[in-house]
């Protein structure tokens, strides 16, 4: 049977790895992750031995840390849901404003100066960097989350706190940080090719960013009505074919 809030978690974190705020530094991440120069992975250029070989385990590494934030924020997010029970109401409307203004702000209504940081690191010496290394990486780039993953992060977050179980909450955010990252390793498999793929649709980040903003803005309504189990059942009603997948 289909499970909105696994798709929702599956489409956020897709959506969040192609908008303005993580595609463009994807470059500079494998970059970074291959210990080369960009000039070594441009789209036109060879990748020297073993480049490849080592974007591949450094993205999976770095995507591992990044999964184990979004892990943590959700088992937090449950543990304090389940804690404080009488104040649901309350948790699910601040919750709900967040994503709200993270929406509005997507869409140019509002513009908050402190979302339009982006994470960044100082370049160094990558040739040698380790597997751990790679994997503190991933973990410091979701601690210091960009505003992209943040709204979308948030929605998630919440709609895992308030799972029936810890494990429910526990898929959830998997799903999500898999969704996210899944792209970053395949695209250290295929650097010449998403490099061209990533010139060609940076054109269409704006559109990407007005269409986060939206989604960020009706799931605000959902989570702020408590609707979301509402329109699971509406979907499943009206498109009888969702309860074979």
């Amino acid at each position: 049977m289909l499970d909105v809030s696994i798709l929702g978690a599956l489409i956020g974190g897709l959506v969040v790895f192609f908008s303005p705020c993580v595609l463009p530094i994807v470059p500079f991440y494998l970059s970074y992750m291959a210990g080369a120069s960009m000039s070594e992975i441009s789209a036109e250029g060879d990748l020297a031995p073993g480049v490849r070989k080592r974007a591949f385990l450094a993205s999976v590494m770095f995507s591992l840390g990044i999964i184990t934030v979004f892990v943590l924020l959700g088992a937090a997010a449950f543990g304090l849901s389940q804690a404080f029970r009488s104040y649901q109401t309350e948790f699910r409307l601040f919750a709900a404003l967040i994503v709200l203004i993270m929406g509005l702000h997507f869409l140019g209504v509002l513009r908050i100066g402190f979302l339009n940081r982006v994470f960044q690191m100082e370049a160094g010496d990558t040739a040698n960097m380790s597997v751990l290394g790679a994997y503190l990486v991933g973990f410091a780039f979701a601690a210091g989350w960009t505003p992209c993953v943040g709204g979308v992060l948030t929605a998630v977050i919440f709609t895992a706190s308030t799972e029936a179980t810890a494990l429910r909450g526990l898929v959830l955010m998997l799903v999500f940080g898999f969704a996210m990252t899944t792209p970053f390793m395949v695209a250290s498999l295929f650097i010449g090719p998403f490099l061209r793929f990533a010139s060609k649709f940076r054109r269409h980040l704006p559109k990407v960013e007005k269409a986060m903003g939206l989604l960020l803005i009706v799931f605000a309504g959902l989570i702020a009505t408590d609707s979301v189990n509402y329109i699971a059942q509406w979907m499943l009603d009206t498109f009888p074919v969702f309860q074979q997948i």
